[in-house]
């Protein structure tokens, strides 16, 4: 299985280094949001540190829905998903290796936003590996349940309007504690980042465990 997470993930990666789609249209509208939301709370600089962990987050949210359309994009083409499914890889391992790209992506995309937010609203991590943990387990979560419902819409013709519709409910756990414990992390109350850890984690696992289950079925179904 992991052999062929390896194949899966490298596929992806390489398509997207080819096509710099993430680097155009992803990231950009990334950073696009992060500022259109610091112009509709104005320029009061205390607004915006108290609010830039559930800022950066939104934009994460949104741009995890760009980059699992991207992936379910992938094998759009004619013939490309029958062909994925007779190749005899593990649909435990395709799952896998889709969830590791878009994981490593949005961990890139989160770094590049994180400066961002660094600049425009001044804001600093006092305890990093607080937010880093956090980013983590929230990113292994997007990723998981992205891939999962994207290969429950990979087969419709709606699939681009469909899509956030239904990870966009479903990840909002993720929004709520990652940008608590993103605060913690800017005020250095680890106690109180370590408490909204606690439901990162079991997320994480829990569309981790389900895709490695149900991907097979869901990638039939498509």
């Amino acid at each position: 299985m992991l052999r062929d997470a390896l194949l899966v993930a490298g596929k992806d990666l390489r398509i997207e280094a080819r096509s710099r789609v993430a680097l155009w249209q992803v990231l950009p509208f990334a950073m696009l949001s992060l500022v259109l939301f610091a112009f509709a709370l104005g320029p009061g600089q205390l607004a915006l540190r108290q609010a830039a962990p559930g800022l950066f987050w939104l934009a994460v949210l949104f741009s995890t829905v760009l980059a699992v359309q991207r992936s379910v994009a992938i094998e759009s083409g004619e013939g490309t998903r029958d062909g994925l499914r007779l190749s005899g890889i593990d649909p435990a391992g395709i799952f896998l290796g889709k969830a590791s790209a878009v994981f490593l992506e949005l961990l890139v995309l989160q770094a590049v936003l994180w400066a961002g937010v660094t600049v425009l609203f001044g804001v600093h991590l006092r305890t990093p590996w607080l937010a880093l943990v956090a980013s983590v387990l929230a990113t292994i979560g997007l990723a998981s349940a992205g891939v999962i419902y994207g290969a429950l819409s990979a087969g419709l013709r709606v699939r681009e309007t469909l899509l956030p519709l239904l990870v966009l409910p479903v990840v909002a756990p993720v929004l709520l504690a990652g940008s608590r414990a993103w605060a913690a992390a800017i005020g250095g109350s680890v106690a109180s980042g370590v408490s909204w850890l606690r439901i990162l984690g079991p997320f994480a696992v829990a569309y981790l465990v389900l895709g490695l289950v149900l991907y097979g079925p869901l990638q039939e179904a498509s």
